[in-house]
């Protein structure tokens, strides 16, 4: 069951390792990112990242989606990490399960406009999550589970 849906581009990192695992009591996480599945750089550093106990699984977008669609994830509290928009609405595109995105991490890029201090969107993203959004899909706003939860 996924216990969190996150976007961060950092992927993991300690925000997301410790105190969002601790907060939902995460048993294992999902980094679905296709560079970070095929990187063993990149692999190894999130590796180093997971907290002590969690399972850390990380596979490339198509394999993510397969294995959420083939339920192999049920028995997990799940929290699932992508490292942007367009990853993020390619996996509720194919995956019905998702039923609230966290925004965690969007960096600054041209043509983005600031919605927080560390989420940038430009028209496409804001375009992607509106489209999110009227499934009934909620967009939330939070860098670490302490904060008030922003509704986007």
């Amino acid at each position: 069951m996924i216990r969190l849906f996150r976007v961060d581009h950092r992927l993991l990192h300690g925000q997301v390792a410790f105190s969002w695992t601790k907060a939902i009591c995460a048993d294992c996480i999902l980094v679905a990112n296709d560079r970070a599945a095929t990187d063993k750089l990149t692999m190894t550093t999130l590796r180093l990242a997971k907290p002590q106990g969690t399972k850390l699984v990380i596979k490339t977008i198509d394999d993510s989606i397969k294995a959420l669609n083939s339920g192999v994830t049920d028995k997990y509290n799940l929290l699932v990490v992508v490292g942007d928009i367009d990853d993020a609405k390619k996996v509720c595109d194919a995956y019905p399960g998702v039923t609230s995105i966290n925004l965690g991490g969007c960096k600054n890029h041209e043509g983005a406009r600031t919605v927080s201090q560390a989420v940038f969107l430009d028209p496409k993203q804001e375009e992607q999550l509106s489209e999110l959004k009227a499934r009934g899909i909620e967009i939330e706003i939070r860098q670490v589970p302490t904060e008030k939860k922003e509704i986007y």
